[in-house]
């Protein structure tokens, strides 16, 4: 019996380091490119906007780095910059999904009743609609550029985190604290608040991760399809999509950009599951 206590122990031990690695390495995946990003200016010694036709479809060498674009433009440049834009923008976008699910879902799992079902009704209505569908309808109504990714995201990102908070604020709303709250006086904006949204804020938190991740694969597919982030200003789907036509004779164009997507993702992913692990081993 100690030597199964022993053994228990030892493995929770060993779970804890490997949660504690994984997320420290999403950690330091995403710190590294924030940091390319936030420094580009100071890092890149070429105007991304530059052009300079005798430099045209250069290979990744001494004084490009990344190489250049059929433009003669300098993609480590182009890169950087376009991290910068595509990062800010994805978190940017999150902000009010992320406030407005939060809380319509405390509020759905909490009240129930017709608060639930008038909330339920809209996210349902919402995810039976084609995501890109309404992508396209946005921007032709609103026109394509940065306003209708932060408008189209507005519309549907938030059911996500609604759907989340719900279920826990609704297996915590008939719980023995919560009815001892409410006969002490608490009001319900204070027991909602105050003492709920301290557990669902970690089911959120690892949410929020992946949905950065699948909302940056959005923010690069619009601008792959040109109803984006528009030119001039770089972009990692509109890199992807331009070096398209030269994938054979020109791999960077396209490869590049990315990988940096891929990277992005990977260190959003291990983020998120830095988190989750942490959570059910503090749960357990």
């Amino acid at each position: 019996m100690k030597t199964d206590w022993k053994n228990n122990a030892e493995r929770r031990k060993k779970m804890r380091h490997r949660r504690g690695k994984t997320l420290a390495a999403g950690c330091l995946m995403m710190g590294i490119l924030i940091l390319l990003a936030v420094f580009a200016p100071l890092i890149c010694r070429i105007d991304p906007m530059q052009q300079d036709l005798s430099a045209y479809l250069l290979p990744p060498g001494s004084g490009h780095p990344f190489g250049t674009d059929q433009l003669g433009r300098d993609i480590l440049s182009r890169v950087f910059y376009a991290g910068r834009t595509d990062l800010t923008l994805m978190v940017l976008a999150e902000i009010v999904p992320f406030c407005l699910g939060t809380v319509l879902g405390m509020l759905a799992g909490y009240y129930g009743g017709v608060v639930n079902g008038l909330i339920s009704l809209v996210t349902d209505t919402l995810i039976a609609f084609p995501y890109y569908l309404l992508v396209i309808l946005v921007a032709f109504f609103n026109g394509s550029g940065i306003g209708g990714i932060f408008l189209t995201f507005s519309i549907v990102g938030w059911i996500v985190y609604a759907r989340v908070a719900k279920g826990v604020t609704g297996s915590l709303a008939g719980s023995e604290w919560v009815e001892a709250a409410k006969l002490t006086g608490y009001s319900d904006f204070r027991i909602l608040f105050r003492e709920i949204f301290p557990n669902v804020f970690p089911q959120v938190l690892v949410v929020l991760m992946t949905d950065m991740a699948s909302l940056l694969v959005m923010i690069v597919t619009l601008g792959y399809l040109g109803i984006g982030i528009t030119a001039p200003t770089p972009d990692w789907g509109s890199m992807i999509a331009e070096g398209q036509s030269f994938i054979t004779s020109a791999w960077w164009l396209s490869v590049i950009p990315g990988l940096f997507v891929v990277y992005t993702g990977i260190g959003l992913s291990l983020i998120g599951d830095g988190l989750a692990d942490r959570m059910r081993g503090g749960m357990g």
